[in-house]
């Protein structure tokens, strides 16, 4: 019997799964989009949303300055930032061509994310399947923040199936 063991094992130990989910967390935050196998897709969901949540439970105290908190406040904000910190790590970089840029992660999910998503009940993530990996046949995924403001300029993911039922429906 499988009672209270709730999530996947992946064949790894414990400290090897959460250091997994750490990193994967991480460049979540920081990419905001992620292609990954499905089944860890499906298990940082859980992992990511969690993070957001508590954040976004502290409503507005989240993403104000910290000079105009109370103390009452500034309690909660620093509790919830330990919190987070205790899984997420503290920075990541992006690297482009030009340059590289270090980015807190902490603060970007306090800040940006708990004020993008106030408003949202839950379901910070998307899942969108991409088929199969070419070397294993892994079902492969991308997992991304929904609501994102550089989605706009990305070109839609449309799945094969869709878009020759899409031109049946117009020819």
């Amino acid at each position: 019997m499988r009672h209270r063991k709730l999530g996947r094992q992946f064949s790894r130990n414990t400290s090897h799964r959460r250091a997994m989910f750490r990193a994967l967390t991480a460049n979540l935050v920081l990419h905001e989009r992620i292609e990954t196998t499905d089944a860890k897709a499906k298990e940082l969901r859980r992992v990511a949303e969690r993070l957001i949540s508590k954040a976004r439970r502290l409503g507005a105290t989240a993403y104000t300055p910290w000079e105009k908190l109370s103390e009452a406040e500034r309690a909660r904000r620093l509790a919830a930032k330990r919190n987070i910190s205790q899984f997420l790590q503290r920075f990541g970089v992006i690297e482009t061509k030009e340059k590289s840029e270090k980015v807190d992660l902490v603060e970007k999910v306090l800040g940006d994310l708990a004020k993008r998503y106030e408003n949202r009940a839950g379901g910070y993530t998307r899942i969108i399947k991409l088929g199969r990996r070419r070397g294993d046949a892994a079902e492969m995924c991308l997992i991304e923040l929904v609501d994102r403001p550089d989605a706009e300029t990305s070109a839609p993911v449309e799945a094969p199936a869709e878009a020759s039922a899409a031109a049946a429906v117009e020819g």
